[in-house]
């Protein structure tokens, strides 16, 4: 699952509309709808500010399967 997915996932999950995202992130509308359609990539500040609103982390949101896992064997 890609960020933009996991982003939109998170907030449909807490029936949250962009507007409420945004203002919780304490950054505007259009910012968040950019972040969230992958056309802006948000500071590390922004990204937990978001997280934050939707509850969750910001690894979850922004990082989760986007690392390979290493191996350890």
């Amino acid at each position: 699952m890609q960020q933009r997915e996991r982003l939109i996932q998170r907030r449909l999950e807490l029936n949250m509309n962009h507007e409420q995202v945004a203002e919780l992130a304490k950054i505007t509308r259009a910012y968040y709808s950019n972040i969230e359609a992958g056309r802006k990539t948000p500071s590390m500040r922004v990204a937990k500010r978001i997280a934050d609103a939707l509850q969750t982390t910001v690894d979850q949101i922004f990082f989760e399967g986007d690392v390979p896992k290493r191996n350890t064997a």
